[in-house]
């Protein structure tokens, strides 16, 4: 018999302080966008912490990090857990990097544990599950599960015109995207680690959440072309205002989410430019960009339908010109059944407590689910809050998410 798991939370406390290191913006907060200089040290890093734990480590070629620790079986699908480490502009600390710290420290509690495991466990660090240099979330794990055109991945430019296929380059990734995909089959199951980034877990008191399906955003982006002008001298009544169409678009949004009544419809006028951006001219020329979210794809659906049918009508009594586009519309994911029974299991053993819950914000499982069952284990983090410096999770909640999290690997891969 095994003796009990035992978590390190001092070890992976420092790890994730120096992981924050690793940043463009001054601590509290933590920037770090793909393939930039800091971005490169951190996952330096961590292969050599995957190195540390005897892990097996390759790099594809967008740059998805694997560490495995080879099963007593490893020729059949190994089971997978992981996140990722990429941060938002002026972001916090906690967000991907528990899943990848924590999954290596549920490696390590098994290794330390002595536990010997029939399937393969592998680490995976996501690349570019933010959308802040490219403009498309979950680059890697879209790549990763043939979500995404290895073609069109390619061509993707950031906001300096650099294409990907030029920083991956530079960043020492020569293969061809083509050799990213894995067919379905090649994991036998994956676990994300995650802070909830809501408040439901800590208000509630309770330990794990266990996720049971995780919502998909549609991305809209709207174009209105009204009339310029000078502020002083065109009179309200012959006015093309692009602007004051968008207020209304934006307003349009929040509306048709609310009106779903569905309690997991959210809507977010996120992006709001206008041109020429001068006070003392009538703006010409505007773009929304808008995201919208719910577990229910034909909920989902409906809204994005009513934002445009609301855009008519505004666009109609303004005159103003537009066009609408949908940047991406990803399916929800239903979480595996097995996985959650075996959460649950977990659970129960190690007197956790839990609830079931679903995923507003969507993650790299949302990918994998289309190439392996997939679950997610949610720990609380303070006031809900996330994506700013203040994001905060104790360490009590991630040493219990990572007993939570080692225990269903051990079930899964036994």
């Amino acid at each position: 018999m095994n003796p009990p798991l035992q978590v390190d939370t001092a070890r992976t406390g420092q790890e994730l302080e120096t992981l924050a290191s690793f940043s463009d913006a001054p601590a509290p907060a933590v920037t770090r966008v793909l393939f930039t200089e800091q971005d490169v040290a951190a996952r330096a890093y961590l292969k050599g912490l995957m190195a540390q734990a005897g892990l097996t480590i390759r790099q594809d070629a967008v740059g998805n990090l694997f560490g495995r620790w080879p099963g007593t079986d490893p020729d059949i699908p190994a089971v997978a857990t992981g996140s990722h480490t990429d941060a938002i502009p002026h972001s916090g600390r906690f967000d991907g990097t528990v899943g990848v710290l924590g999954g290596l420290e549920a490696i390590r509690a098994l290794q330390r544990a002595g536990v010997r495991l029939r399937r393969s466990i592998e680490l995976i660090m996501f690349t570019a599950e933010e959308p802040t240099r490219f403009g498309l979330g979950c680059l890697g794990s879209r790549l990763l599960s043939g979500s995404l055109d290895p073609a069109r991945a390619a061509t993707l430019c950031d906001s300096e015109g650099r294409s990907l296929e030029q920083v991956r380059t530079q960043a020492g990734l020569d293969e061809a995207l083509s050799t990213v995909p894995l067919p379905t089959g090649h994991y036998d199951a994956f676990v994300e680690l995650h802070i909830e980034q809501g408040p439901i877990l800590e208000r509630e008191g309770i330990d794990i959440g266990v996720v049971t399906a995780i919502a998909a955003p549609a991305t809209i982006r709207i174009s209105l072309r009204g009339a310029g002008g000078h502020a002083g001298a065109t009179l309200m009544p012959g006015r093309r205002d692009a602007f004051l169409a968008a207020a209304e678009v934006g307003l349009a949004v929040e509306r048709a989410a609310l009106k779903s009544n569905s309690p997991d419809a959210v809507a977010t006028t996120g992006i709001c430019r206008i041109h020429p951006a001068a006070v003392n001219s009538i703006p010409s020329q505007a773009q929304l960009e808008i995201d919208v979210r719910d577990t229910k794809l034909d909920v989902r659906d409906a809204i994005v339908d009513a934002i445009r049918a609301a855009t008519d009508q505004i666009c109609a009594r303004r005159n103003i010109e537009f066009t609408v586009e949908i940047l991406n519309a990803d399916p929800p994911a239903t979480c595996a059944a097995s996985i959650i029974s075996a959460i649950d299991e977990t659970c129960q053993d190690a007197q956790l407590s839990s609830r079931r819950m679903v995923s507003r914000a969507y993650h790299d499982s949302l990918f994998m689910a289309r190439i392996t069952p997939t679950a997610m284990i949610f720990i609380p983090c303070r006031r809900g809050v996330s994506h700013r410096p203040d994001e905060y999770a104790s360490p009590d909640a991630i040493q219990r998410g990572i007993l939570a999290l080692a225990g269903t690997l051990a079930r899964l891969a036994s």
